[in-house]
């Protein structure tokens, strides 16, 4: 797909969730500001995925951010990808990684992070960080805003 040529098949259709992340089609647009560097940020706070040895599910709060080049991510695309977890069974850090690695396949961003803040699991929740590098510099990046897990306390 050259930088002229895109193809939108799920903006503005109806669209099932795909049953699996590898049936998911992430979708992107060109970036009109690409001379520009800035902060894109998406949040999921009901992600949900299977675990693989207990079949019970899991939960995160997902947040990312990138420095777009050339290409933004299509927000239903990220919508119905990030849904196709829902019955994927997947450790929380292999959810976490494989969603960012796919994110930068998809874009070639300047820069990328996220970070999956999961619920307990067995009384205790699991954070898992990953991004590409350091960012550029100039960007302002503000911190993800999740509180550290505190339960009841």
């Amino acid at each position: 797909m050259s930088e002229q040529e895109y193809r939108l098949t799920q903006l503005g259709q109806d669209s099932r969730l795909p049953a699996s992340p590898d049936e998911a089609e992430l979708e992107r647009v060109p970036n009109p500001h690409a001379d520009t560097d800035y902060l894109v940020r998406f949040t999921q706070p009901e992600f949900t995925s299977i675990c693989p040895v207990t079949g019970q599910p899991d939960f995160a709060h997902l947040v990312i951010d990138f420095i777009p080049d050339k290409w933004l991510v299509e927000s239903k695309s990220l919508k119905l990808y990030l849904g196709s977890f829902r019955n994927h069974g997947a450790f929380h850090e292999d959810c976490t990684v494989r969603i960012g690695k796919d994110l930068v396949t998809l874009l070639s961003p300047r820069w990328l992070r996220i970070g999956g803040y999961w619920y307990p699991r067995g009384g205790m929740p699991i954070d898992v960080f990953w991004q590409t590098g350091p960012a550029p510099e100039g960007v302002w990046i503000p911190e993800q805003g999740v509180p550290p897990y505190r339960g009841r306390g």
